[in-house]
């Protein structure tokens, strides 16, 4: 019986090993996170109600396995309403089995927040932010791929 309860704990401890913790971040919280002028930030606008969205969430996961050695972080920013944060987000990563950073939008107003993202951001969802401090800004509206991304990344890590 104990080894039945040590393999359940063990089970359950790697299980949670694999989920990524969720954090809470405003617009200007999110923006303040891409400060390092030596690192290709990626930032994904989404929502698991958007089709389109998780059409494209594959693409970040492919993203995020080839750049794993690069100076390249991702970070996909949910968009779901406050009563999917954190439990029903959470089971909907799971499920899909979404490798990068995710965090939720906590600001609710999308007149405050769309501009501290970006001015020419329309406001439709999926919306890709690739950014370099100082150096490189494309904000993208609509779905993307992963062809699409690694060429800009590979071509800002060739200038470096």
């Amino acid at each position: 019986m104990r080894g039945l309860f040590v393999f359940i704990l063990g089970l359950f401890l790697s299980m949670q090993g694999r989920s990524q913790q969720i954090q809470s971040l405003t617009a200007t919280g999110v923006m303040q996170r891409l400060a390092s002028a030596d690192t290709i930030y990626i930032v994904n606008f989404w929502a698991t109600w958007c089709i389109p969205c998780v059409q494209e969430l594959p693409e970040f996961n492919a993203i995020n396995e080839r750049c794993k050695d690069k100076p390249v972080k991702l970070l996909l920013v949910s968009l779901d309403f406050k009563d999917s944060y954190p439990m029903k987000l959470q089971a909907f990563l799971e499920k899909k089995h979404i490798a990068p950073e995710v965090a939720w939008l906590s600001d609710t107003d999308p007149n405050a927040f769309i501009p501290r993202i970006d001015d020419s951001w329309e406001g439709s969802i999926p919306a890709t932010l690739i950014f370099v401090p100082g150096r490189y800004r494309k904000f993208i509206e609509g779905q993307v791929t992963a062809g699409q991304i690694l060429k800009l990344v590979d071509n800002l890590l060739e200038k470096e």
